[in-house]
């Protein structure tokens, strides 16, 4: 344990810690999701129905995880959790997955800087040296821009808990309410027919399969309320809240997605009899026009309405890069606590009482990816979504077993729903089935194996380490 004498400060509102939550669900990704997965795959009425399932089961999830914060409120989260429960061993695995899981959302965040400039901003950053990586041109712009970003709020990260809390706060604000502006003017709009969404669902999937096919990317889309836990120290309220903070983040998530998803449904443009024809035609399309939900967002508010959602989406990427700083320095300052990883870890600033070691970490490995583009990127972040579904595991069944030595029998019974629901999100992830066309690509394999053998080697060098220095 480190001897440390300064602690974590607890400045964090419930507001702010709902932000923090509700900032990591979303992302770039839920802008341009339903042009290239929802409406393709489920439709407008599918991907409401899959959203619907999807928040229940991480409602459920999100139990377990009240349950545990309420027993151990400190920094760390699943890490503490599974420690507790099943020991070190296990703690570790789920640490070393969850710890990537979340790493690799800071650099995605920041690389996707890039591609507001590149769809929205006429390529304004694609200046200087140009490459290729893995099919993907990166240019000197680019990587100065996602540089910037991610060494700007590395810096307001270690400033302090509290400014960081309100700034991540404004961001969401102006994520939600560049999102509601959109809605508003689809509702409103005399040239938008709702009888667009007559047709529920993708013709040339069946409805089942479609709805499945969404729900199962349930852990990359929702992974975030999970980081509420990681803060735990820093609450300046009862952690008995964190079970409203989390549902309200994962509904509001969910009403995001669906309410992007339907307008951009709701508003085709010309030439198309229907949303289905439009997204059938998406590879022949380039421009605004091949970006669904920002092209809608012109035809309602014409470049306003481009605007708001530009706006919106940037609240979106930056509160992802300040969340998962948090998220991630957190969970490495708790398991150097534990000597689980180097103490270096775990030391906090003298002035700003913020993991300031881990974070400047965090920094430096999510430096080295804009260097290598966003499909390599991906690569990294599709098979770390298997950290998010281990982490929801571990915590469920850590908290089907504490609940059942209290004879808690409602938690038990979210500990085993929440860990089968786990499993099968492992399964979706990690075995091709056709009918969902969700599981890893071949490179995300091989990344997932490298990193399992880096965390075999790390594992059993850290062991022999702790037991000299016990001797």
């Amino acid at each position: 344990m480190s001897d440390n004498a300064i602690k974590l400060e607890k400045k964090l509102s419930p507001l702010n810690v709902w932000s923090l939550a509700l900032g990591c669900i979303i992302g770039w990704g839920a802008f341009v999701m339903p042009g290239n997965t929802f409406l393709g795959k489920a439709g407008p009425l599918g991907t409401a129905i899959a959203m619907g399932i999807a928040a229940l089961i991480m409602i459920i999830i999100a139990f377990n995880y009240n349950f545990m914060i309420n027993k151990y409120p400190v920094a760390g989260g699943e890490f503490t959790y599974t420690q507790q429960a099943f020991g070190e061993k296990n703690a570790f695995v789920c640490s070393w997955f969850l710890g990537l899981s979340y790493l690799a959302i800071v650099p995605l965040n920041a690389t996707a800087l890039a591609l507001i400039g590149r769809n929205l901003m006429n390529n304004v950053f694609q200046i200087g040296f140009q490459y290729n990586v893995a099919g993907y041109d990166i240019y000197l712009g680019e990587i100065i821009l996602a540089v910037v970003a991610l060494l700007l709020f590395a810096f307001l990260s270690i400033r302090g808990v509290k400014f960081t809390g309100v700034f991540q706060t404004g961001l969401v604000f102006a994520l939600i309410g560049g999102v509601l502006i959109i809605t508003i003017a689809a509702i409103v709009n005399p040239n938008v027919s709702f009888s667009n969404l007559t047709l529920g669902f993708y013709p040339g999937n069946a409805p089942i399969a479609g709805i499945l096919a969404v729900v199962a990317v349930a852990p990359w889309a929702f992974v975030g309320f999970d980081t509420i836990p990681q803060a735990a120290e820093e609450f300046k309220f009862s952690p008995k809240k964190t079970k409203t903070l989390m549902i309200l983040s994962i509904l509001f998530g969910a009403a995001v997605y669906v309410l992007l998803n339907t307008v951009t449904a709701a508003t085709i443009p010309e030439g198309y009899e229907t949303w289905a024809a439009y997204i059938d035609d998406m590879p022949n399309l380039s421009g605004l026009i091949s970006l669904p939900t920002f092209h809608a967002g012109y035809q309602l508010l014409g470049t306003a309405g481009v605007v708001f959602l530009g706006i919106a989406v940037l609240g979106a990427i930056l509160s992802g890069i300040i969340g998962f700083y948090m998220a991630t320095s957190r969970l490495l300052y708790s398991m150097a606590k534990e000597n689980v990883i180097p103490g270096w870890f775990g030391e906090l600033h003298a002035k700003y009482k913020t993991p300031a070691h881990a974070i400047t970490f965090v920094l430096i490995i999510a430096l080295i990816a804009p260097f290598f583009g966003r499909t390599a990127l991906g690569w990294i972040v599709d098979m770390s979504s298997i950290g998010a579904a281990i982490g929801y595991g571990y915590t469920s069944l850590a908290a089907f077993k504490f609940a059942k030595k209290e004879n808690n029998k409602g938690i038990m019974v979210t500990g085993i729903i929440g860990g089968i629901m786990a499993l099968a999100f492992m399964v979706l992830l990690l075995v091709p089935i056709p009918m969902f066309n969700c599981s890893l690509r071949k490179e995300s394999y091989i990344s997932l194996i490298a990193w399992i053998v880096i965390g075999v080697v790390f594992y059993f060098t850290a062991k022999k380490k702790n037991e000299k220095r016990k001797k």
